[in-house]
């Protein structure tokens, strides 16, 4: 594979990322047959890896680290993520300094490394400001610990305060944002990406092929997959949802598309992610050796002006099909007393 820049760090990344989610409990529980799925990604030519300590809570970073200990860690760009719960204790979530300078040492041991390539912050966190969290960040780094930090999920506003507070208290500063992207949830085509081309950061989109409904396995007359995913968040996967409903008549005319192009629905949708000049590598997350080698092949096809054209109609730009897709909802939309006055 080509190698293509990440945002303007001068690190050469694959153009595909194997995202490690699906490795460990929630996916694919048998260690040896991740490992052998990661060293067929590496053997293929990705040199990118992201995980996050929530993914199985651990065991993907085991997976991955257990992977990489044959030798293969210094050609590897490692990233991984923090944020999400961790445990009862309150204290063991968010972005507070106290929780990422306790957790990036967890990650290095499950991973098996001194130093992480790239440590991203998985959500935003209201109840943190952006300056505490970046100047932990910004410790880390200059202790060794982690080569750069990025983002994951940021709505365009808080990644232009992080810049600002980077700039303002002499920070490092988010040099990757890691959002949702696929044709059927384009909402960032309208700020987030704008935003990050500004700031010439790297993106790395998650679900590109939508949580597998763009993998094929979502089709009329079909019964839908039962997966870990499915059944944790049926807001984004039951069928019988009305805008699931939009999203699988997406599908089928996309599937139709794919086949008029003489591609997969998979390269199709991969393809598509990839068109994006702003995008840097778009993450894929095989859970079996059969998925992973039927997403290899897209970072080798290029659409033509007419299949996006086409792919346009089927979805507008900036349009996401379901809300839930979109990976985090701010507190004052969910909290009623932020938006009432008492």
């Amino acid at each position: 594979m080509d190698h293509v820049s990440l945002g303007r760090t001068g690190v050469k990344v694959s153009p595909l990322c194997l995202g490690a989610m699906n490795f460990g409990a929630w996916g694919n529980p048998d260690h040896d047959d991740s490992i052998r799925i990661i060293h067929r990604a590496l053997d293929a030519g990705i040199n990118f890896i992201d995980t996050a300590d929530v993914y199985s809570h651990g065991e993907s970073e085991e997976i991955v680290g257990k992977a990489l200990a044959d030798g293969r860690r210094d050609d590897v760009v490692l990233a991984t993520k923090a944020h999400a719960p961790m445990g009862e204790d309150p204290n063991r979530r968010g972005n507070s300094r106290r929780w990422i300078v306790r957790e990036v040492e967890n990650s290095l041991r499950r991973l098996r490394t001194d130093y992480i390539d790239l440590y991203q912050i998985h959500r935003p966190d209201p109840d943190t400001h952006i300056d505490e969290t970046l100047g932990a960040l910004t410790d880390l780094i200059r202790d060794g610990k982690i080569r750069y930090a990025g983002c994951s999920t940021f709505p365009a506003h808080r990644i232009v305060e992080a810049h600002w507070v980077a700039e303002q208290r002499v920070r490092e500063r988010f040099v990757t944002e890691q959002p949702p992207y696929s044709i059927l949830t384009r909402g960032i085509e309208a700020d987030v990406l704008p935003v990050a081309r500004e700031y010439g950061m790297g993106v790395l989109p998650w679900s590109p092929l939508s949580g597998g409904w763009l993998s094929g396995k979502y089709r009329r007359g079909q019964d839908a997959p039962n997966t870990h995913r499915a059944n944790f968040m049926p807001d984004r996967f039951d069928p019988s949802e009305p805008d699931n409903v939009r999203k699988l008549d997406a599908v089928e005319e996309l599937a139709r598309l794919a086949a008029d192009s003489g591609i997969t629905l998979v390269d199709l949708a991969l393809a598509f992610v990839l068109s994006h000049p702003a995008v840097t590598a778009p993450i894929i997350g095989p859970r079996t050796m059969e998925q992973l080698e039927s997403q290899l092949g897209a970072a080798d096809i290029r659409l033509d002006a007419a299949t996006l054209d086409r792919i346009d109609e089927v979805v507008p730009p900036g349009t996401t099909l379901n809300p839930a897709d979109v990976g985090w909802t701010p507190p004052d939309l969910e909290r009623k007393e932020l938006r009432r006055r008492r």
